[in-house]
């Protein structure tokens, strides 16, 4: 209609202009019209797109702004491939042509080189290309000691533990992420197009004989404008303003923020309050992880090897026959957001402590973390726990329990259990923001007695390879699915032990032979969450209306838009995995209040795509009742407010408008300075000559008499 309505109004306005314009007009709005309609070809004639890139975005908190932006109109850069060290003398100081555009070998990404880069001013960007294999030295651009000042060791608890003065548990941890760049920074995701700019650069920007290339030269353009500035302090006051008195505001940044996911062994009411005579061990883990840059974020030992390893538990424990029977429940907890200073487990402890969830602290009796746990030595797995708060007897005693608990459910396992040491700190972990409110007996997994095994701590190399995934050639990616890698093995035995601990703790007293994780379904899980989202298996347990989520390669960035695809996809598989299918229709499913029988309040209902069906296309769908609930994710800091908060993570996202890097070849400034002059000669040229033909019309184009009429 809006289409149609634009047409007809054109062809009226065009037809009350006719009779007052003169017919020159008509020839340039044709030719206005024609450049118009070859606009996109011709550009695309000029510009080649790097369409496989992964941007640095700006971050902020309470006090600082880190990350990487472009000019508004972008930032423009002749090509200079370094792929060693002496390759930087050109770009800083022998280059004749600056500014210039960085094509930096993933080698020498690292925080010596970035700090030259970063003081001159004749580099206008970077693009990075990925290091392959990764680098041996390895390479980590968090920080040396993560979530520094939102745990619980500080000058009031534990200083000698504060700062990591004890432990530096990153050290490889170079701290790059939380800089700030004045400059963009793109990373190439797709060999091809490095290979594109490389060839490029070959053919028009190599030195010749020690001296500048000559023109054309090839370029690159980086459009990664950022709207806010500072800090979480000023741009989320500049939004609040904007939305306050503006009709159509236009917020500058964004919280971090998603949803926790949770369930019980045994059901409880999600809405109501647990009785709090009512005990429930906890065991908890993170799923979001984070890289230099935006959404790449594969975290497989950060994150994945954890979770994966505390849904497999899960699903061991729920096959237990007399789990129904326990003394306490257990309540299977996966953290968002907690790269980002603990955004998800503070926040649980807030709503626990406001009552707003169903479990209160005192409520809860012990807790178990799964940490980073794939990159074992010797099969050990190290139990860390609290030195100070183990100085309380009461407490202590609980914990000596617990970590007897937890050797003996090694025995026969091939894992052994190992205490990291009585004057040993909790590593990073979610269990930290527990204790700044309790004293909660409690136990950090991890395969590190002090500083990470996992040398690629919050990057893009924290990929499969490096938990040491590997598969046979030649698999179909269905048999790639279903193939038990020894990684598989080795996560299944983990949580085996765990299952068999937490049965103990919750006071299961039956033998635990019989609890047993799923190696196969702990390689399905590695495949999905790591190599690809969109396999069979995801397919079939999901609900239809989310299919979109199921992406090609997996990343777990927490991301400002909730629920992320890692947190609906741990939401489904867990469901899957410890949940029960029953007979209902999909109207029913979809409405399970209608059900007298559902206990609505207690279960959550999912009707889910279920499997393709042999030699078809059709599904065979299905209901799902599980325990599995979500919770919100987003720091206390924002609900109350207080964007300078030092007790809460204040991390925001600035929003940009368009993100793109593109490549083409480039005149010198004096070609560009004569083309510029003879095209506003020819202008001028144009317009005077214009004036005259127009002044002399009606001479040019007057019609002349028929000879034919005589007048008498």
């Amino acid at each position: 209609a809006g289409r149609a309505w634009g047409s007809r109004g054109m062809e009226a306005a065009a037809g009350s202009c006719r009779a007052q314009l003169p017919a020159w007009w008509g020839l340039l709005l044709a030719v206005l019209a024609a450049g118009s309609c070859q606009g996109n070809s011709v550009e695309r004639k000029i510009y080649i797109p790097l369409n496989k890139t992964a941007p640095c975005v700006r971050l902020l908190n309470a006090t600082h702004q880190i990350g990487c932006q472009s000019s508004i109109s972008g930032d423009t850069g002749v090509i200079h491939v370094v792929e060693k060290e002496e390759d930087l003398n050109w770009v800083l100081v022998d280059g004749p042509h600056p500014p210039y555009m960085i094509l930096l070998d993933g080698n020498l990404f690292n925080r010596r080189v970035m700090l030259q880069l970063k003081g001159t001013s004749r580099v206008s960007g970077l693009a990075v290309a990925v290091s392959k294999p990764s680098p041996p030295q390895g390479f980590s651009p968090g920080l040396k000691c993560p979530n520094d000042g939102f745990g619980v060791y500080s000058k009031d608890y534990g200083p000698q533990f504060a700062h990591c003065n004890k432990t530096v548990w990153n050290p490889v941890g170079s701290g790059l992420s939380y800089e700030d760049f004045d400059f963009p920074i793109f990373l190439l995701e797709d060999a091809n197009e490095t290979q594109v700019i490389k060839q490029c650069y070959q053919d028009h920007n190599v030195p010749r004989d020690g001296s500048g290339p000559e023109y054309p030269l090839c370029a690159m353009q980086l459009f990664s404008h950022m709207h806010a500035v500072t800090s979480t302090v000023t741009c989320m006051r500049r939004s609040s303003l904007q939305s306050t008195f503006s009709i159509n505001p236009e917020v500058v940044c964004d919280p971090l923020l998603d949803y926790n996911v949770w369930s019980t062994l045994q059901p409880i009411n999600s809405s109501g309050k647990v009785d709090p005579k009512k005990e429930v061990v906890i065991v908890a883990t993170r799923i979001d992880s984070h890289s230099f840059f935006w959404n790449i974020a594969p975290g497989a030992e950060s994150a994945v090897s954890s979770f994966v390893t505390h849904l497999a538990a899960a699903e061991a424990l729920h096959k237990a026959s007399d789990v129904h029977l326990l003394q306490r429940n257990i309540m299977f907890t996966f953290f968002q957001g907690e790269t980002f200073d603990y955004i998800g487990s503070s926040r649980m402890v807030y709503d626990m402590e406001k009552d707003k969830f169903p479990l209160r602290l005192d409520n809860i009796h012990s807790f178990v973390e799964l940490n980073q746990v794939a990159l074992r030595n010797d099969s050990i797995l190290w139990m860390h726990t609290d030195p100070v708060s183990r100085m309380n007897e009461s407490v202590e005693v609980q914990v000596r329990n617990l970590l007897d608990v937890l050797s003996n459910s090694s025995v026969g396992a091939n894992v052994t259990l190992q205490e990291a040491g009585y004057s040993q700190p909790l590593p990073p972990s979610s269990f930290q923001r527990f204790l700044r409110a309790r004293h909660i007996p409690g136990v950090v997994l991890t395969d590190h007695k002090t500083a990470f095994q996992n040398r690629y701590y919050q990057s893009m190399y924290d990929t499969p390879e490096n938990i040491r995934m590997q598969y046979p050639e030649g698999l179909s990616p269905e048999e790639t699915l279903e193939y038990v890698t020894d990684t598989a093995k080795s996560l299944a035995e983990v949580a085996t032990v765990v299952a068999r601990a937490l049965y103990r703790l919750a006071g299961g007293a039956n033998t635990t032979s019989a609890i047993q994780a799923d190696p196969k379904t702990v390689s399905r899980m590695l495949y999905g969450f790591l190599i690809k989202m969109n396999n069979s298996w995801f397919q079939s347990i999901i609900k239809p209306d989310i299919k979109g989520i199921l992406g090609d390669v997996p990343q777990h960035y927490v991301a400002v838009s909730s629920p992320v695809n890692t947190t609906y996809l741990v939401q489904y598989v867990l469901a899957n995995l410890t949940g029960t299918v029953v007979n209902l229709t999909k109207e029913e499913c979809l409405n399970p209040e209608k059900t007298p029988s559902s206990e609505k309040e207690l279960y959550e209902y999912a009707w889910v795509q279920g499997s393709l069906e042999p030699n078809s296309t059709s599904r065979v769908p299905y209901c799902v009742r599980s325990t599995v609930h979500l919770s919100k994710a987003l720091s206390p800091a924002f609900e109350l407010r207080q964007w300078g908060s030092t007790e809460y993570s204040t991390w925001t996202e600035s929003r940009w408008k368009e993100i793109h890097a593109r490549i083409f070849l480039v005149a010198s400034k004096e070609l560009e300075i004569i083309t510029l002059v003879v095209g506003i000669a020819i202008l001028i040229f144009s317009l005077i000559a214009t004036y005259f033909i127009n002044a002399k019309a009606d001479v040019l184009f007057s019609i002349p008499r028929d000879p034919g009429a005589v007048a008498y």
